[in-house]
């Protein structure tokens, strides 16, 4: 019998403010919670009988019997981002976490930017990214100046007008910034933010393009490539791992192909590892405050669950999580400290193992690679054995 991990990221659907929230501004974050208790209801009947309303504090509806296992886990690396949540989940624990700015970029930075690029830029400064394009669009169309910003996150953001910088040349600037951005000044990801529209009235578009730093020890994607496996990257997981053994990549810019994507993998047996980032929930309802949109992307997700779980062959392990919060209802627009949900379900395995709280999203890791090479890994706690 054939084994195959399929781990799918719900990108920022946090289950519950970590212990340590406060000190990042984010006491109260409820991602999850919250969203369903100011709607008043959230149509994820799936999900539920998986068993998410029974993990700890979830402040979601239980399932008398759940039919996956389920759990919480906390994250080691003291941040709140993409890049830190989905390496520590591959594996790796950073003993510094990624360097953010909340003041701006030091000028020294910005000026070495400018230099390289040859004009200057605007921003410079914490923002909404469908804020600042309305606040700074005109001058840019005016100007030729890319538009750079960040958040609370370690990101380096650089919006631009594909009319007044093509896709190439934007793409150029942030490998340019990805160059200068190690060392002292370490950022987890450049990102590329292309927008349309005119007339103080715009638009991002789904060309957007991350760029990560090579990861800074081994990933299961390393191991499982050393190990003959095939890794399949759907989504922007190939951004978040700089392309280091993502193996077969299909880089689905929305939720319903990354939907698609996966449920075709899985139906033809494709993979031994299939990882899949479903980036919606965040980018286009989180940061954007929008609790109405959130919520329906959660329910259209669930609705698209049966197929992928009936798809499932013999040997499979289906692992649902998150890589960090971005509580809508939270004031501000940046991720939030939480806890992520567990959900575990495959063939042959037990379900309705309660698998608590775990200490690290890298629990996962271990997991994953005890299930597909009987190996251990050096991070983290396998839960495989509550499984049986």
């Amino acid at each position: 019998m054939k084994k195959r991990v399929i781990l799918i990221v719900l990108d920022s659907v946090g289950i519950g403010a970590l212990p340590d929230a406060a000190a990042f501004g984010d006491a109260g974050a409820h991602t999850l919670g919250n969203i369903y208790e100011k709607r008043g209801s959230l149509a994820i009947p799936n999900m539920i009988s998986l068993g998410i309303g029974n993990i700890e504090n979830s402040r979601l509806p239980k399932a008398e019997t759940p039919k996956a296992s389920y759990g919480r886990m906390g994250e080691i690396v003291r941040a709140k981002d993409t890049t830190s949540g989905h390496w520590e989940m591959a594996g790796i624990i950073m003993n510094e976490p990624f360097k953010t700015y909340p003041n701006g970029f030091p000028e020294d930075v910005i000026r070495t930017f400018e230099e390289k690029i040859g004009r200057g830029v605007l921003g410079n400064c914490v923002a909404s990214g469908t804020a600042i394009i309305q606040e700074l669009g005109d001058e840019h169309m005016r100007t030729g100046k890319p538009i750079v910003y960040t958040s609370a996150d370690s990101v380096f953001q650089i919006a631009a007008h594909e009319e007044v910088i093509p896709l190439g040349q934007l793409y150029e600037m942030c490998e340019t910034a990805r160059a200068m951005l190690v060392g002292e000044h370490l950022v987890g990801r450049v990102i590329a933010r292309p927008f349309v529209g005119g007339n103080g009235s715009y638009s991002r578009t789904e060309n957007r393009k991350d760029y990560a730093v090579a990861p800074i020890a081994e990933t299961i994607l390393d191991r499982f490539a050393e190990k003959g496996l095939q890794n399949i990257s759907i989504g922007k997981i190939e951004d978040i791992f700089d392309q280091r053994n993502v193996g077969t990549v299909d880089h689905t810019k929305n939720n319903p192909d990354g939907i698609e994507a996966t449920l075709r993998y899985i139906k033809n047996g494709e993979g031994d590892f299939i990882f899949t980032n479903l980036v919606d929930f965040d980018m286009l309802y989180g940061h954007r405050n929008d609790v109405e949109g959130y919520a329906r992307a959660l329910e259209s997700f669930d609705a698209r669950l049966p197929e992928l779980i009936g798809a499932m062959k013999d040997g499979d392990l289906m692992i649902i999580t998150a890589d960090h919060g971005c509580d809508p209802t939270y004031p501000g627009t940046d991720h939030t400290r939480e806890y992520i949900p567990l959900l575990v379900l495959g063939n042959g395995f037990d379900a309705a193992a309660d698998l608590g709280t775990r200490e690290t999203f890298a629990d996962i890791a271990a997991t994953a690679v005890e299930y597909l090479t009987g190996e251990t890994w050096p991070h983290g706690t396998s839960f495989l054995s509550a499984l049986k």
